[in-house]
């Protein structure tokens, strides 16, 4: 497949948002090659990496088309709350997709009606593979430990979505997840988290991969009745900080769904009592990251 490595230069301003300068990252002198990482809309991402533009968990509805999740905080709102900020074609516009679950707000009818089906699309294990292939999709392919797409190493982690509190009463919903270490021999490594809140798997692959870039689901997510988040919050955030104190920290799945309860701002805030509000980033919907 055609990837985009000779096209990295001319994509700059594909996409509205601000780019972090290389002075403010810490960087040299920007290259073709150096990564983006831009925030579409609650966990849906698009990275730009090592010549390749992956989609990360595509929900793709309209603004307010579905209710709120019951039994979580707000559910009286519409999901999502807010619209895309750029047009969906310009979005599926990339070379493969990653579902790291099939929850809802990561991988919605939007999303799977807007896909081309023969797109490569990787799932986090066979039973999600297999329901993704169910849907019309013909190129999907499970993650691993050693997976690989044009020269990029996909490594999958673990992650746990919620407490054990959680689990005890609704174990079955949350299901599996997982997340994924970016590698390339001349890009930064990125780990993205996906929805887990701060566990020792999560401090085993800060450990063992030791990412200069790593990409939070942070919006707290509360379920009604049960204590703590099923994605992380303010102090599962400074838990990542405090074992990778040298990341750059990048926090996604905000603002968007009903259940998240953790507010950008309120998360700088925290960040900056904290002391590590130069390692934090909080993107708005559409913006981009040059790291």
């Amino acid at each position: 497949m055609t990837t985009r490595r000779q096209m990295l230069a001319m994509s700059a301003s594909a996409i509205v948002g601000s780019a972090v300068s290389a002075s403010a990252q810490g960087n040299d002198v920007s290259s073709e090659s150096r990564s983006k990482i831009t925030q579409i809309r609650n966990a849906t991402l698009r990275i730009d990496y090592g010549g390749v533009r992956f989609l990360v968990d595509p929900m793709l509805a309209d603004r307010h088309s579905f209710p709120g999740f019951p039994g979580t905080a707000n559910s009286e709102q519409h999901n999502p709350m807010v619209h895309l900020p750029l047009p969906i074609a310009d979005i599926v516009d990339v070379d493969a997709v990653i579902v790291t679950h099939l929850h809802e707000d990561h991988w919605d009818q939007a999303a799977r009606d807007a896909l081309p089906k023969d797109l490569p699309v990787f799932a986090q294990n066979d039973a999600d593979a297999e329901v993704i292939r169910g849907q019309g999709f013909t190129d999907v392919r499970v993650l691993s430990e050693n997976s690989e797409f044009d020269g990029v190493r996909l490594i999958k982690t673990a992650g746990r979505h919620g407490t054990q509190a959680h689990y005890e009463v609704m174990a079955e919903l949350l299901g599996d997840v997982c997340g994924v270490v970016f590698n390339h021999p001349e890009e930064k490594t990125i780990y993205l988290a996906g929805d887990t809140i701060w566990n020792e798997n999560v401090d085993a692959v800060l450990s063992a991969h030791a990412p200069e870039i790593a990409i939070l689901n942070a919006g707290y997510a509360m379920v009604q009745g049960i204590d703590g988040g099923i994605i992380m919050g303010t102090e599962d955030v400074l838990r990542v900080h405090q074992a990778a104190p040298e990341a750059r920290l990048i926090a996604s799945h905000m603002e968007a769904i009903n259940h998240c309860v953790l507010t950008r701002a309120e998360l700088r805030a925290f960040a900056a009592e904290e002391g590590f509000s130069d390692k934090l980033l909080t993107p708005g919907d559409g913006e981009t990251y040059t790291i």
